[in-house]
């Protein structure tokens, strides 16, 4: 859950980043990806260090 939370917030921030600086449709999907999986990633080893923790 925290996972694909952290990639919706990733792809939106991607996709606003791309739009701030002129992208066109392409550029909004790549953005969005990228930074989608970036915070996927940050989110899982969250989700791991939160779990070994309990």
């Amino acid at each position: 859950m925290i996972v694909t939370i952290g990639f919706l917030i990733g792809a939106l921030m991607g996709v606003l980043i791309a739009r701030n600086k002129g992208g066109n449709r392409l550029d909004m999907v790549q953005h969005a990806a990228v930074i989608g999986v970036m915070m996927a990633l940050v989110a899982l080893f969250l989700n791991i260090l939160i779990l070994r923790l309990i």
